[in-house]
């Protein structure tokens, strides 16, 4: 049975502000990884006792999470999941390619022994993770994909593509865990990105690298046929 997130609960009474952060950790999560559906009404009664917190931090970290393109406010009416729809997958892929190529060449161009390291332990985390199919699996896959990008020296750039990572991997919890990826060999692509990274190729680690999100892409497009 699946363990529903939940606020931890603590000996000393929490601030309102950690509570939001948490409820807004968790609640982004649920919808991220489509435990709450595409357009969705989200209930605060159901959220507080999911999460065992209270009316106030819910609330904050929905409209938090507004910012993030997750959740829509439905005028006086509360708030919902985002809509899915095959513009909007098309616009994310759009500008994640186009803002990863410009990350991943700033990184390389500022490649540290470091960073380099940093690839490579997360790349064999994201795999041990996989073959031991553990849950941490998708947290390793997206720590493997911001190594890649960390040494570009924007953190606003950096938001940005962590936002559209979510937006991103939402859409492929919506098409569902059990769909057929046997013909792409999604760890060698792993292994070919952090290669031509490390080996300090630019252009090769960029075409590596959108080359991968545009399989996926193509893949994903068949949600809305």
């Amino acid at each position: 049975m699946k363990n529903h997130p939940t606020i931890p609960n603590s000996d000393s009474v929490p601030t309102e502000a950690s509570s939001t952060q948490q409820a807004y950790q968790a609640i982004r999560r649920m919808i991220v990884m489509a435990e709450l559906k595409p357009g969705e009404k989200l209930k605060i009664n159901y959220l507080k006792e999911r999460l065992n917190t209270g009316a106030s931090p819910i609330r904050e970290a929905l409209s938090l999470l507004t910012s993030d393109q997750l959740v829509e406010r439905i005028d006086q009416r509360g708030f919902r999941t985002a809509e899915a729809s095959r513009e909007n997958f098309d616009e994310i892929l759009r500008l994640r390619c186009s803002l990863e190529d410009m990350a991943i060449r700033q990184s390389i161009e500022n490649a540290t022994t470091d960073w380099e390291e940093n690839i490579v332990l997360f790349h064999h985390r994201m795999v041990r993770s996989e073959q031991d199919k553990l849950d941490s699996f998708e947290q390793f896959h997206k720590d493997f994909h911001t190594a890649l990008l960390a040494n570009c020296s924007s953190p606003i750039l950096l938001k940005f593509c962590s936002q559209l990572y979510d937006l991103n991997v939402r859409y492929r919890y919506i098409a569902g865990r059990s769909q057929n990826y046997q013909s792409r060999d999604v760890s060698e692509e792993h292994k070919s990105i952090m290669q031509a990274a490390i080996d300090r190729n630019a252009d090769e680690a960029s075409e590596r690298l959108l080359s991968h999100y545009r399989k996926t892409g193509v893949y994903l497009a068949g949600l809305f046929h």
